[in-house]
Formats: C-alpha cells, structure tokens, sequence
C-alpha cells in the first residue's frame, strides 16, 4: 500500500474505527488456510480443537487459538502486510495478543451479539486492534461483520446483564439496528477493527461459509488490567513481533468496567448465550484509571 493510500486506511479507522484492506491476503494464501482449517478439524475428538454448534455435534463454530493449532495461522499472524497495517494504527512496538478463528457454517452460523472487544481484555490503553481475515467472500447474505462507525469514540458501553458480564451490549449500551453498516468484502480481504468498536454478525442464512481467522494485536505498552481466569490464560502466548518491549505502561483516563462472570467462560458464543451459568458467583468491579495519556 502507498504512502497515500496508507494514510487513507489510517483516517478511516481514527474516523470509523474500522478500516478494510481488500484482497491482503492473494488467493494461494487463502487456499492454504482454508486447507489449514480442513486438516486442524480432521481429528477423532472436535471438541479437543473446536467448539461445535450447539445442536450439530460434528460442525465446528469456532476454531480454539488457531496458530497454536497450525503453522499457517502462526505464519498468518506475523504476515508483513498484515503487521505493516497493524504498525500504522497502533505504532512501531506490536504484540501479538491472542487468535481465535470462526466458522459461520452455512445456515446455521451462529449469531454474535452487539459487543466491543475491549469490554472482555481491558488494558491501561486502548490501541488494541484485531484483523478479521475473511477467507470467503463476505456479504449481508453469509454475515459479514457489521459495525457503527464511530462508536469507538464514545467509551465502553454496559456488557453486564443482571449483575455479571454477558459479553454483550446491554441497555443504553444496544445501538440502534439501523446505525449498522456491512462490511461486505472479497476473500483474502482483512478488516482492521479498533478494540472499542461496536459490532456484531447476523446467523449465516446462506448455503455459504464465512470463515474469518481474526488475529489480536496490541501496543507493547498496552497492559491489562485485570490478570483474572480469563485475561491471564492469553499472557503465556503474547509475542513480540516488531520492535521492542515495553517496561512502561502507557495509561488513558476512564473507568472500565471488569469482565467478571459468574465464572470463567469459555467462549464469546456461551457467555452471549447465558450457558453454563452455576451459583460459583464473583463481585462486580470497575477499573479506573486517573493518568492521561
């Protein structure tokens, strides 16, 4: 990408809070990873790799830490393009943070609900961002990634629902359904989404795949703020990938709500979904910081 074109794919995301680079990705590399996805769910157990569809025992909906899983989703992660982008948006020192990998089988991929990554990984700042690498055309149709553009400038809104997290927008927190833009792009395509982002995706509806790898990364002076269950489990795997560590952490203002469920979940689909709920309950929390940036 050009100097000038990269400034533009900068201004749409501080503008956006998303930004789409079409066909990063050529259509050799997309092959392989979709081989990649084939040969990690070619095992005895799936639920040893995967977390199946609730109804459909042998179809996947989400792939667990996929570049743990297979050397084409490491070597995705660190991609030059990709990390060229993520450079741009959040500077020079990039961490990768964690990787997960959703299927969106056709007719029954599963609905994800209004949320803002930053809700479930609260660090002292904010330039965390994820690529959505779609490995199929994505539309309306095999639910593409919708957004509001511009919801990233305006803090995090409520993930609790009757005292505990639930991982998804709640009360005043719910946008408005006609506020949301598609984010309708070609195979090979990456979405670069700003950790504050309000999104979400439809069930797949079509007779389509929807498969997006989505690669996490954060500024090396991006620490998080709470090291519970579910925060501390990705720490052991945070990698350096450009430039150097950070032995400072950089803090904005605000106060951030702590993703404390009753325990701790397993996926953004079952705690969307309320699944798994036992009586193991811990104390609601908030986070705030008084620096500024």
């Amino acid at each position: 990408m050009s100097g000038p074109d990269m400034a533009k794919f900068v201004q749409d995301y501080r503008e956006n809070g998303f930004a789409v680079v079409e066909r990063l990705f050529d259509p050799s590399e997309v092959a392989e990873l979709t081989a990649a996805v084939t040969e990690v769910l070619d095992v005895p157990d799936l639920g040893s790799v995967a977390e199946v569809e609730p109804g459909s025992p042998g179809l996947a909906r989400r792939i667990w830490s996929p570049t743990k899983q297979h050397v084409a989703f490491e070597r995705a992660a660190a991609h030059p393009r990709l990390l060229d982008h993520v450079e741009a948006l959040i500077g020079p020192d990039v961490l990768f943070h964690y990787s997960k990998l959703h299927l969106k089988a056709p007719k029954v991929g599963s609905e994800v609900d209004w949320h803002q990554d930053f809700a479930y990984y609260p660090h002292t700042n904010t330039d965390l961002v994820t690529a959505l690498v779609y490995f199929d055309d994505a539309s309306v149709e095999n639910s593409c990634l919708q957004a509001v553009p511009g919801s990233h400038r305006n803090g995090l809104v409520n993930h609790y629902v009757d005292g505990y997290f639930r991982g998804k927008a709640a009360g005043d927190g719910v946008p408005d359904p006609a506020l949301a833009v598609p984010i309708e792009a070609p195979a090979g395509s990456v979405v670069f989404i700003h950790c504050l982002l309000l999104h979400y995706s439809s069930p797949n509806r079509s007779d389509r795949f929807r498969r997006t790898f989505l690669p996490a990364y954060r500024a090396a002076d991006a620490y998080p703020v709470h090291f519970g269950a579910h925060a501390g489990h990705n720490e052991p795997g945070v990698t350096l990938l450009r430039g150097k560590v950070s032995d400072t952490a950089r803090v904005e203002a605000g106060s951030w709500r702590l993703p404390l469920a009753e325990r701790p979940f397993g996926s953004l689909f079952q705690l969307q979904e309320g699944a798994h709920v036992t009586d193991t309950a811990t104390t609601t929390g908030y986070a705030t910081v008084e620096e500024s940036k």
